[in-house]
Order: C-alpha cells, then sequence, then structure tokens
C-alpha cells in the first residue's frame, strides 16, 4: 500500500504540479526554485520532527504512537496544499477540471495506507479498534484545512501560484522518498509503486 501510495503522490507531483507550474511561469526558474523551497521545508520538518520505524518488529510505545501521529499529520500538509493550489490553478485557468480531479483522487486513494500507519500500532498498543479509527481520520483531517487555506492565500496573489505549484510537488516528492518508498522496499512495494503511477497516468489521459 506504501508502494502504491508513492506511485500516486509521484505521478501527481509530476502532471499536476511541476508541469503546470512550467507552463504557467513560461520558464523553469519558478518550477525549481519552488521545489527546492518544497524539499528544504520538509528537511527542516523532519529534522524538528522525530521519525519511527514501524517495521523494527518492537511493539510501539503510546508515546512513540502519539509522536507518531504528529508526525504523519504534518506531512499530510503538503497534500492538503496540493489540492488546494490544484484547485486555485483551476480558478486563475492554469490548470484544467481534469488534473486538478484527477490529483484530489490520487491523494484521497493514497490517503488509507496512511490512516493505517497511524490505526495499526495503535491498535497494537491496546487501543479499541473505533478510537484508533477515529485518529487514523484524525491525522488527514488537516488536508481540508491546508487545501482551503492555500486556496485562498494563492487566489489572492496569483503571481506567486507557479512557485506554489511547485512548492507543493517538491514536498510531496520529499515525502516520497523518504518516508514511502523506504518503508516499502520489497517486490510488493516496487510493483504498488508501478501500478499507483501506471494508474495516475491512465487518469490523467482519460480524464483530460
Amino acid at each position: 500500500m506504501l508502494g502504491f501510495a508513492a506511485g500516486v503522490m509521484t505521478a501527481a507531483s509530476v502532471w499536476s504540479l511541476l508541469l503546470p507550474s512550467i507552463e504557467a511561469a513560461g520558464s523553469w526558474i519558478p518550477a525549481v526554485t519552488g521545489f527546492l523551497v518544497g524539499t528544504g521545508s520538509m528537511m527542516l520538518l523532519d529534522a524538528l520532527v522525530p521519525d519511527f520505524d514501524l517495521n523494527t518488529g518492537k511493539e510501539p510505545k503510546l508515546g512513540e504512537n502519539i509522536m507518531l501521529f504528529i508526525a504523519v499529520t504534518l506531512h499530510n500538509i503538503p497534500e492538503g496544499m496540493a489540492v488546494g493550489v490544484a484547485f486555485a490553478g483551476l480558478i486563475s485557468g492554469i490548470i484544467p477540471l481534469s488534473e486538478a480531479l484527477t490529483l484530489s483522487i490520487g491523494i484521497a486513494v493514497q490517503n488509507f495506507p496512511e490512516g493505517t500507519i497511524i490505526s495499526a500500532p495503535l491498535v497494537t498498543d491496546g487501543m479499541g479498534k473505533k478510537r484508533a479509527f477515529l485518529y487514523g481520520v484524525l491525522s488527514g483531517a488537516v488536508e481540508p484545512v491546508a487545501s482551503v487555506l492555500t486556496v485562498l492565500l494563492t487566489w489572492l496573489v496569483a503571481p506567486i501560484l507557479p512557485y506554489v505549484l511547485s512548492f507543493a510537488a517538491g514536498a510531496m516528492i520529499y515525502v516520497v522518498s523518504n518516508e514511502l518508498i523506504p518503508k516499502a522496499k520489497s517486490r510488493v512495494g516496487t510493483a504498488g509503486t508501478a501500478v499507483g503511477f501506471a494508474l495516475m497516468m491512465l487518469l490523467d489521459v482519460a480524464m483530460g
């Protein structure tokens, strides 16, 4: 599932964020600048929030589960931004409806494995399934908030849209390379990445 999420987010970053950024600006400078700032911002966030590996075979402690919840919640912010900036691009006429919808669908699909990352350790730690499920849902609740704020801010300052598009792409690619791919290192994970990427490509072509 993590490999699938990685494929979806990579494809969405390229087709729905980076390419529209370059086309809107008519130059590579905003795309590269925003991309590097987005990546750097996520590196700073990772330096401030501890990362926990779920594949160690050790039973997670409650404190670690709480920090994991915080980490995943914070990492959902760029995904919400990506959806928000896509619809800001739609309002500005830079991004077609098909690409905005494709990105939104892709982000929604990959939220399922991220919710599982939160819920599964909590159940293992003795928490009830319903409460653990609620925590998984809450970790993604930041996305619509980030989406709405991004739409409003970008709509008010339209000239920065190419930078915001590439910023969201850089943040998402960092999450993919630093969080998803390393934890999906298996043949199944690799196949999932290919399937996720292909699905986003299919949606982009079908809805375009």
